[in-house]
Order: C-alpha cells, then sequence, then structure tokens
C-alpha cells in the first residue's frame, strides 16, 4: 500500500502549503472516514474546474492546484490524493474516457481518484466539481460519480493507479491555457494503461457497475 502514500513530484503532499490543507481538513476528525469526505468535498467546492471557469493558469501538481485555485479534473485529483496521503489514507487515481459533448467524438479521458476506507475497501469518488446535470457525491459504499458510461466508445477503467497516466501529466505540462488544453484534450492510450501499475486484485474494490 506504500506506493498510494508516496510523494512524488506531481502529489507533492510534502509541500508546504499542501501538508498544512490537510491538516486543517483533518481537525477534529473521528477517523479516516470523516478526514476522506472532508478532503473531497473541499476539493469539489473550493476548487473552480477550469474549462467550468475557464480560468487560468492550467495546474498540474498538488501544490500549484492548490495555491492557483484552479484546476481541470485530472490537477483536482492530484490535489485530493495529496491531501489524502498527507493524511495517511491511501489515494490512487482512476481514468472513465467520455465523449466530450455527450454525443459521441471526439472523446477524452477523464480523470478522479480511488481512495481505501478500512470499512469498505477501495472506492472510487470524483471531485471535478458540481453544476447541473452533475452531481457527484461522498457515500460509501455507493459510488456516485460525476459522469457514466453510455455510448459505445466510453470506458470505464478498472485500474486504480498509484501515479497520473504520464499522458495527462505531459498535457497538463504541455498547454498554459485552459482554452489550448481544451482543444487538446487527452484521449485513451491503452500502452500507458497496460504498462502501469495497478492495484492488487483482490484489494478491496467497491466500485459499483457504470451503469
Amino acid at each position: 500500500m506504500e506506493q498510494f502514500l508516496k510523494p512524488t513530484e506531481v502529489i507533492d503532499w510534502i509541500h508546504p502549503a499542501v501538508s498544512s490543507q490537510a491538516r486543517e481538513l483533518a481537525k477534529n476528525t473521528t477517523g479516516a472516514l470523516e478526514t476522506a469526505q472532508r478532503c473531497f468535498a473541499w476539493v469539489r467546492d473550493s476548487i473552480q474546474h477550469s474549462s467550468d471557469f475557464r480560468r487560468n493558469p492550467v495546474t498540474c501538481a498538488a501544490s500549484a492546484v492548490l495555491t492557483s485555485g484552479t484546476g481541470y479534473c485530472y490537477a483536482k485529483s492530484h490535489l485530493l490524493a495529496a491531501l489524502l496521503r498527507a493524511n495517511g489514507i491511501p489515494a490512487g487515481f482512476c481514468y472513465q474516457r467520455l465523449s466530450i459533448d455527450d454525443t459521441g467524438a471526439s472523446y477524452s479521458l477523464h480523470g478522479l481518484n480511488a481512495v481505501y476506507l478500512p470499512e469498505f475497501g477501495w472506492y472510487r469518488v470524483d471531485s471535478r466539481g458540481n453544476k447541473p446535470g452533475v452531481n457527484a457525491q461522498f457515500s460509501p459504499p455507493v459510488e456516485q460519480l460525476a459522469f457514466h458510461v453510455n455510448l459505445p466508445a466510453e470506458k470505464s477503467f478498472p485500474e486504480i493507479l498509484p501515479d497520473p497516466l504520464p499522458i495527462v501529466v505531459t498535457a497538463l505540462r504541455t498547454y498554459s491555457t485552459w482554452e489550448a488544453l481544451y482543444k487538446n484534450l487527452p484521449d485513451w492510450d491503452l500502452p500507458s494503461l497496460s504498462s502501469a501499475t495497478f492495484a492488487p486484485p483482490g484489494s478491496g474494490s467497491s466500485a459499483a457497475t457504470e451503469r
């Protein structure tokens, strides 16, 4: 489980601002479940989604997301993982492939998290930010994500990764404005998924079927 707790260049939970925010969110909580819920709700509601709010800059590392107060879904998942890991709660990364306009091509990857809760095992959460038609919640063991797979070319990947996909990190570091990234959102990269390290089988995933 150590790989889901480690600090990295992107999940930089040892950054003073990130560790301080993590401590603040954990104050007076009764355990990992309540701490995880607070971290999720704070990132979902307090960090503005880049394209929803048309905000720059494009952020990647957890500390940059926190400092700027904005990020795409991928970046928000980086910050949530950092806050959870700073509080000793294992956190990983999950992805969906979704239609950008809900009608078909074009498609892009969507980033979210899985958190390991002692009471329930691995549980997926989506902190991208709610809006009309999007209502992601933290209500284990019931999974309530922002989006569902509805079209044949869409996909929900079951893997739980200890690190963000390289194709996602590259995109976030390549484009500096939300408009530029929106026109070049990363799409399904099977080689990256196939070569990634996944959570071991039988690790207790409680994710529900998409439909």
